[in-house]
């Protein structure tokens, strides 16, 4: 039976949770609240990667003690050593009655194991309150803990006759400040940001995170050729921001002159004219790299859904247009023949952002590719 208190407890966990964002990656956010004689008397986050999980943090700041008290935590508690002790043995120790939970931690060193102990130890555990508000928060960590690959997020921004640029190239500035500041948040909430060299050739920009306190992301060119240019301000400023090239060429004294820039090279072998970027998703995965906000342009789009790398879209829409035949669209291509052919997006959401739109949706899980040749 659904319990409107226990919802309540839940929705504040989430908000909790959400103070994470941007700061835990690749490890999921996680809110935690004590409650005792429906008081909230301790609270806690996950607050940054390797630092202490929600649970102990809640559990150290409870203003009395937590003994006979409920947890509601968005997360199954853990229950093995990684950077920090189980958060399971905080929870014993603590003397709690109950633990709620949104959701199961997906992690195959926990998944149901951490309740299970909680159980075994007499406290009472539930599972599955705001359940899905808990998955839509941590979609990252519940692709990235099952697949080992990162979320790719397709990004762009258009007219409403769907035009990323003019028949000249230029396209700044296609929406308003509101939807560019909330792109500059998407940088620093997801781990890199990746373009193809064509972009680096036409717009020369930085990839940087533009939002006071925020994190850049790193950021990842596909250059199947090697064509970035020395004095671009990608290789520039690749010092001080992480900057990975992914590559299929083998001309060494250009890879040696973009290293000694500050560079790091990913060689990969070419799969279609371009680098095989189910490959590529797969290094990155094994580098912790989570999440990826794909920025273009328009042919890597095209090859990222070819490859079946994308894994939702965020379409920022201007009221304007641009109109010309030659005028830039967000994927280009040869495109799909018959429309029974179309990649197909489900749960739309919608969000206003001054005069532009934020519309966004996710590849059905039926998309061809990569994801279901690993």
């Amino acid at each position: 039976m659904r319990s409107i208190t226990d919802e309540l407890f839940m929705r504040e966990a989430l908000l909790e949770a959400e103070k994470g964002r941007g700061l835990v990656n690749p490890n999921p956010m996680v809110g935690a609240l004590i409650v005792k004689d429906k008081r909230i008397i301790g609270r806690g986050h996950h607050e940054r990667y390797g630092g202490l999980h929600a649970e102990r943090n809640a559990l150290a700041s409870c203003t009395e003690s937590p003994k006979g008290a409920t947890m509601y935590v968005t997360l199954e508690p853990c229950c093995h050593f990684g950077k920090t002790p189980p958060c399971t043995d905080a929870i014993i120790e603590s003397e709690l009655a109950s633990v709620v939970a949104a959701s199961l931690d997906p992690n195959h060193l926990v998944a149901g194991k951490g309740l299970q102990i909680l159980k075994e130890h007499g406290i009472d555990t539930k599972v599955g309150v705001l359940e899905k508000e808990c998955r839509r928060l941590n979609e990252v960590f519940f692709h990235y803990i099952t697949t080992g690959k990162p979320f790719v997020i397709m990004k762009y921004a258009m007219t409403l006759d769907g035009k990323i640029a003019t028949a000249s190239g230029k396209s700044k500035w296609i929406t308003g400040e509101l939807a560019r500041e909330h792109g500059h948040r998407s940088r620093n909430n997801y781990r890199a940001i990746m373009v193809g060299a064509g972009t680096v050739l036409e717009d020369d920009p930085l990839l940087t995170c533009r939002i006071e306190n925020g994190r850049n992301p790193i950021r990842i060119i596909c250059d199947t050729r090697l064509r970035i240019p020395l004095d671009s301000k990608i290789v520039e400023s690749a010092k001080t921001v992480e900057t990975i090239v992914a590559t299929a060429s083998a001309d060494q004294e250009a890879i040696r002159r973009l290293e000694e820039k500050g560079i790091e090279i990913l060689s990969l072998p070419e799969r279609k004219g371009h680098i095989d970027l189910c490959e590529l998703m797969r290094v990155l995965g094994e580098r912790k790299i989570d999440s990826i906000l794909l920025e273009g342009g328009a042919i890597l789009h095209a090859a990222a859904l070819e490859s079946g790398i994308v894994n939702k879209v965020q379409a920022y829409i201007a009221p304007k247009i641009f109109g010309g035949i030659l005028a830039k669209s967000p994927v280009a291509g040869t495109g799909i023949d018959d429309p029974e052919e179309a990649y197909h997006l489900v749960n739309r959401e919608l969000t206003m952002l001054g005069d532009d739109i934020l519309l966004e949706y996710y590849l059905e899980s039926e998309v061809k590719g990569c994801l279901q040749e690993s």
